[in-house]
């Protein structure tokens, strides 16, 4: 029994710790939120940015063929996440140029709004997780190290739910350190977060434009 789940949970961990490692809006977030308030906020908003993804993870999972049929609402959903993005990157360059007080909050985190929920609602309307489980859900129960079972769904999904609060902690505990060992400036976050937020809207703009071009091809 345990050589049949720990496969299942090692993939599902595996694929979203090494997912969580690449700079991405949540965990550059999840980043400033532990250096300029403290780490209970930032487990929080990761806590909350982790239970949408398994959602996104078991929707692709168990809803494969109706997400092949509905293209057009995650186009929809793409294109107001690019704005999104774009409009919160250069906000956010724009907030680091003009900042005069060096202890100034980034535009992400500079409000009242509760952390889990902040951490929900930028976590929900970032559609990139939705193909990027497709894709290795599908590998994994083609390969066949899972079955197309809810036994192994759920295996799956805790395996992966896992993999992305350890890679959230690299980036809450490790970037902290990091940057207080550099001595980086909350300027300097800002800039990286505004970084971070226009690179991801170019990937999707490219992702968008790419699916199009390839379908038209073939």
């Amino acid at each position: 029994m345990i050589s049949e789940v720990l496969p299942v949970l090692f993939a599902g961990f595996s694929v979203s710790f090494l997912g969580q490692l690449p700079l991405g809006n949540l965990n550059v977030a999840a980043t400033q939120i532990g250096v300029e308030e403290n780490f209970k906020n930032a487990w929080l908003f990761s806590i909350a940015g982790a239970i949408v993804e398994v959602v996104y993870l078991r929707l692709a999972l168990n809803s494969s063929e109706w997400m092949m049929h509905n293209k057009m609402l995650f186009n929809t959903i793409s294109w107001f996440t690019v704005v999104l993005f774009y409009t919160l990157g250069f906000l956010s360059v724009r907030k680091a140029v003009l900042q005069k007080e060096p202890q100034k909050k980034g535009l992400l985190i500079d409000n009242n709004v509760n952390r889990f929920v902040l951490g929900f609602m930028l976590s929900i309307v970032n559609p990139m997780q939705i193909p990027f489980w497709f894709f290795w859900g599908t590998y994994f129960i083609h390969n066949g190290t899972v079955k197309p079972i809810a036994a192994d769904f759920n295996m799956f999904t805790i395996g992966a739910c896992v993999g992305t609060l350890c890679g959230q902690a690299i980036y809450i505990h490790g970037g902290n350190w990091l940057i207080k060992k550099l001595h980086a400036s909350h300027r300097i976050l800002n800039i990286i977060m505004g970084a971070v937020f226009i690179i991801s809207a170019s990937i999707q703009v490219y992702k968008i434009f790419f699916e199009s071009w390839a379908n038209k091809k073939f």
